[in-house]
């Protein structure tokens, strides 16, 4: 089966699932919407950049006997800005996932994010300790922008340059295309995802270090990252997971080899194996 098979199938499931097994929530929020698919322990899913819960289908279809708690960001994959129209967009989405939990009185919930929604997972759990049972980040460093090379200190300056050309400049809405284009995922999320709310969010992302909170997350975390194919590559991104991770000591960092980003795409038997463990471990 090839990504776009995946996809398409992925999108039927979940066509079908969603209209069976989606459960009303009762909670308000501008800047994020929740559907609830499935009984059992409570798993949140937090997509990544400019997607929609739609990238969990596959997943929630495979892995049976859990509450899924998917989450979509405004702006992204077709919702309207709403809240996310002004002010942070990551640190705002982490703080209304925390509120979700203790507004629908989940208790402990495993709290899973890829990409941009890793990083909202790390910062529920280190700023939000108690509210956590387990974590696992998708293909994401504490530091996003270490993942390009850039060092914390260089890359304020230049995100800065990014991000007011990816507004204000037609060379810069075309990058900002590509940009939802290599990470959307689907088709909706590249039609249908609000241009500046993913220019804030990639500001915020490129000027983001949770190195000084990983300390902070008692949950046990783990971290799934794809590798590349070639075995000289993929240590040179093994080396960097771990220096990224080093502050967080019992944190697992599972690599999944030969995959792009979007690991549930491109390696899903992996991706689900990996997640299955994860959610079976006390």
């Amino acid at each position: 089966m090839d990504r776009r098979e995946f996809i398409e199938g992925a999108a039927a499931a979940a066509a079908l699932g969603m209209a069976a097994d989606a459960g009303a929530v009762t909670f308000s929020s501008t800047r994020l919407s929740v559907q609830v698919r499935g009984v059992g322990p409570d798993v949140i899913l937090v997509p990544g950049l400019t997607q929609g819960r739609g990238v969990w289908s596959g997943t929630v279809a495979v892995l049976p006997g859990y509450r899924y708690h998917l989450v979509q960001v405004a702006g992204f994959a077709g919702d309207p800005a709403s809240g996310n129209a002004s002010g942070r967009v990551v640190a705002s989405v982490a703080e209304e996932v925390a509120r979700y939990i203790r507004d629908q009185r989940l208790e402990r919930p495993a709290v899973i994010g890829h990409s941009m929604g890793g990083i909202v997972a790390l910062m529920v759990a280190a700023r939000h300790p108690a509210q956590v049972g387990k974590v696992m980040a998708v293909d994401i460093l504490p530091v996003p922008a270490s993942g390009f090379g850039f060092a914390g200190l260089q890359v304020g300056p230049f995100a800065d340059l990014l991000f007011n050309g990816l507004r204000s400049t037609p060379e810069g809405r075309r990058t900002l295309d590509n940009l939802i284009d290599r990470y959307g995922g689907t088709a909706i999320s590249r039609s249908c995802s609000d241009r500046d709310v993913v220019a804030r969010a990639t500001h915020e992302l490129a000027t983001t270090d949770l190195t000084p909170e990983l300390a902070r997350i008692t949950a046990p975390l783990t971290v799934v990252y794809a590798t590349p194919a070639s075995a000289q590559e993929a240590a040179v991104v093994t080396a960097r997971y771990r220096q990224g991770y080093a502050a967080a000591k019992a944190a697992r960092l599972r690599p999944i080899a030969g995959s792009g980003h979007m690991i549930m795409f491109d390696r899903p038997a992996l991706f689900h194996a990996e997640l299955q463990a994860f959610l079976a471990r006390t």
